[in-house]
């Protein structure tokens, strides 16, 4: 009977130390070559220093106003109207808090506006039917590219809009609320 020995000259980790020295080996002639193929770059002229030492950073004492104000909607002005495109949601919301802190209801006369403050009543007009509704800004969010305003579904309805899911509309603020949310 023959009985066969492991070698104690061969380590089961010997592919591990081949493979990683040829990885180190590799590497570094990368670097090799990439130096020797680099061309150095030398300026023909010194670059002279400024005569009067221009602070690097101003200092900002206060926010201004400008920087304050919101941003306006996308949609056109033309007189006190604001043109544009309404959207609006429904069930998937119902029941949920608005950015104001209010419970969202579908069917209540509420919209969602990206920079009027909370409690602002706008009238909303559908440009094809020339249905028109009062709602309150309740909610804040992102809409989508070319929309003014989020209508809930009850306001939706009333410009009979929610079969087409968005509508060209006229916008006017009637008053603005307060910025406050939780009112």
């Amino acid at each position: 009977m023959v009985e066969r020995r492991e070698s104690s000259n061969l380590s089961s980790k010997a592919p591990f130390r081949i493979w990683l020295l040829a990885g180190a080996s590799s590497i570094a002639m990368a670097g090799v070559v990439i130096t020797i193929s680099m061309p150095k770059v030398q300026a023909d002229t010194q670059l002279s220093r400024p005569d009067t030492a221009a602070p690097l950073a101003v200092p900002v004492s206060s926010a201004t106003p400008a920087s304050l104000t919101p941003p306006k909607p996308t949609g056109t002005h033309h007189s006190d109207a604001i043109h544009g495109l309404a959207s609006w949601y429904g069930a998937a919301f119902n029941g949920r808090h608005t950015a104001s802190g209010e419970r969202y209801e579908m069917n209540a006369m509420t919209a969602c506006h990206p920079t009027l403050p909370f409690g602002s009543l706008v009238r909303v007009v559908n440009r094809k039917n020339h249905r028109s509704v009062v709602v309150r800004i309740t909610d804040r969010g992102y809409l989508n590219r070319g929309r003014i305003i989020d209508l809930s579904y009850g306001a939706a309805r009333q410009l009979a809009m929610t079969d087409a899911g968005i509508a060209r509309i006229d916008l006017q603020v009637l008053s603005r609320g307060t910025s406050r949310p939780g009112r």
